[in-house]
C-alpha cells in the first residue's frame, strides 16, 4: 500500500513558517484541487500523477520518500487486459 504523508508535512511546514496550514491553502499554491488533495491524503490513499507529487514535493521542500511512504501488504489482483466487443476474456 502507498501511504502519502500530507498531513504530517502540513503539521511541519505550519511549525516552521509559523502559520495555520489546510489544504486548501496547499492546493491554491501547487493548483492541485482540493479534493484530489483529500482523497490522496485520507489512509486508504488513491491514484495521483507524477505531476502533483512533484508540486507537492516542491511545495513542502522535500524528497520524494519524505511525502510517500510503502507500506508492504498483500498485492492487489492482477488486471485484466480489456476486451474488444466479442471477444472472450478467457484467451
Amino acid at each position: 500500500m502507498i501511504r502519502f504523508k500530507i498531513k504530517e508535512l502540513i503539521e511541519k511546514k505550519s511549525f516552521r513558517d509559523g502559520v495555520r496550514i489546510r489544504l486548501e491553502d496547499v492546493a491554491l499554491a501547487t493548483g492541485i484541487h482540493r479534493v484530489t488533495l483529500t482523497n490522496i491524503s485520507s489512509p486508504r490513499g488513491a491514484n495521483t500523477t507524477t505531476d502533483n507529487l512533484d508540486r507537492m514535493c516542491h511545495y513542502f521542500g522535500c524528497k520524494l520518500d519524505e511525502l510517500v511512504e510503502y507500506i508492504p501488504s498483500e498485492p492487489p489482483p492482477p488486471r485484466k487486459k480489456p476486451t474488444k466487443k466479442g471477444e472472450s476474456s478467457d484467451e
